[in-house]
């Protein structure tokens, strides 16, 4: 097997892990049903990952960095600070079916029994904390954003969304995307001293 063929394999192995896992959950996938899926021996499996715990780990960070790989295109642009915000508001609400918050719900959940996933899902959640920050701390440097403590202000916004993610990701009709959106706008309006508006 050649380096190029193992590296396209291996990204083929965490695509099937990641939809397995999407399918199973975290706590009831097991090497072997990645194995099947992906029409591979589990040995194979094992030789790329060592563990079922380091695949589930490399699993869910392949899905998160999907996400992260947008996140950081906008960091990049050269939009003001304010369009990057709402950029990246768009990008962290959950949109429909989201696979990508039933990996962040799962993960979270198994994270506290699995120290492997538990410092992987750690290190890309505050990716997230950084990248509000630095777009809050620019937005103020040049006037737009009123906030002292843009740190505070991320985890504040951040952790709003996480938590009505989940209502709407795991309680049907409990809430609306609609709703969630509009009291993220209006929270982080709050926060940084803008109008509602603004945001939309």
């Amino acid at each position: 097997m050649t380096r190029r063929s193992a590296e396209v394999r291996l990204d083929a192995l965490l695509r099937t892990a990641c939809d397995v896992i999407v399918r199973r959950g975290l706590a009831n996938t097991r090497t072997a049903d990645v194995a099947q899926a992906a029409g591979v021996s589990q040995a194979l499996v094992f030789y790329h990952f060592t563990t079922k715990e380091r695949l589930l780990a490399q699993a869910f960070a392949y899905a998160a960095e999907q996400d992260l790989s947008r996140l950081d295109g906008v960091l990049t642009s050269t939009v003001a600070p304010l369009e990057k915000l709402r950029k990246i508001l768009k990008l962290y609400a959950p949109t429909g079916r989201s696979k990508s918050w039933a990996m962040w719900i799962d993960g979270w959940s198994e994270s506290l029994r699995t120290p492997e996933l538990e410092k992987v899902s750690r290190r890309l959640d505050l990716r997230w904390k950084e990248a509000f920050t630095e777009v809050i701390a620019a937005g103020v440097a040049e006037g737009t954003f009123r906030c002292d403590d843009p740190s505070g202000a991320a985890w504040r916004i951040s952790a709003l969304v996480d938590g009505l993610a989940v209502q709407v990701a795991v309680h049907e009709r409990v809430i609306t995307r609609r709703q969630l959106a509009e009291w993220v706008r209006l929270t982080t309006a709050r926060e940084l001293g803008l109008e509602p508006a603004q945001l939309t």
